[in-house]
């Protein structure tokens, strides 16, 4: 049984199950991969849509192809027909049509929660999302997330304007809130200054989740590892026995969770390839409470 106030790992005979909707990472540091190794490390079973393929290192993204809406959708549905999924969550999704297909499964299959990692840009600063896509993210996925997990430069993409400061971090948030996600999670790691504040809001009040910030070449994989492990937990918390957490303390205490856990990954980063090394979702074993 999972212990609250810490990850722990699921011990049924029928483990949980997440479904991560995102792309590849062929270096392993993000993306799928990351996903997968993190629900590993929830002992949750890790079941997965891909939606593109990268050629892709520590150095940067070399190439990238977006699969067929179709077969997106075929991946998912195969998924749903045999497992029972517990959360899902997004990553990649490169093209407006598969937005498309994504929102249409997710409505279709009753997929919750949903947790939408709006990724855009890669660690080096490669598009991972078409520029015709964006509204349609706005308007057909997020309002049907759970909790969409932007970083600052998300955030600015998603609302076509500048954050200055984590002081312009609840505005910020709440102007996300407005495209109709059930909560926001707006991460604050790429402001200055040595503290790293994430901002948890959600029916119109703010929780903030605070930590240092982790200096370093370790950091590829952060905002996949963070999604799936909040992922993960709201696969696997309803499951938690004599222990019943209201809804909202569910979502809040597995975000605090997940940020405790990455910042664990980032100080475990894994020493391979010459660039932006990945964190290390693994860096606690089988994280057994």
């Amino acid at each position: 049984m999972v212990s609250p106030g810490r990850p722990g790992r699921v011990t049924q005979s029928r483990p949980a199950v997440a479904l991560t909707i995102a792309g590849s990472d062929s270096g392993g540091g993000a993306g799928i991969q990351a996903d997968l190794k993190t629900f590993e490390a929830f002992g949750v079973w890790g079941t997965s849509a891909l939606t593109g393929v990268t050629a892709q290192n520590t150095l940067g993204v070399h190439d990238a192809v977006v699969l067929p809406p179709a077969l997106v959708r075929a991946q998912i549905d195969a998924v749903i027909g045999d497992f029972g999924v517990g959360a899902t969550k997004t990553g990649m999704l490169g093209s407006a049509a598969v937005i498309e297909a994504v929102a249409g499964a997710v409505i279709d299959h009753g997929l919750t929660p949903l947790i939408v990692d709006p990724v855009l840009v890669t660690s080096h600063g490669e598009l991972l999302l078409e520029a015709d896509a964006l509204g349609v993210l706005r308007q057909i996925l997020l309002p049907l997330a759970t909790l969409v997990t932007p970083n600052i430069p998300e955030a600015e993409a998603l609302l076509g304007r500048s954050i200055v400061g984590a002081e312009a971090m609840p505005e910020a948030a709440a102007e996300l809130a407005a495209f109709g996600p059930a909560a926001v999670l707006l991460k604050g790691g790429h402001l200055g200054g040595d503290r790293s504040p994430d901002l948890l809001w959600r029916d119109g009040r703010g929780e903030w989740l605070d930590g240092p910030r982790l200096s370093g070449r370790y950091t590829h994989g952060t905002g996949c590892t963070l999604s799936a492990a909040i992922c993960a937990q709201l696969a696997a918390l309803p499951d938690l026995g004599s222990v019943r957490l209201k809804a909202s303390d569910r979502l809040a205490d597995a975000c605090g969770w997940a940020k405790e856990f990455v910042a664990g990954a980032i100080a475990a980063g894994v020493d391979v390839g010459h660039g932006v090394g990945p964190v290390n979702p693994g860096w606690r074993g089988s994280c057994q409470g």
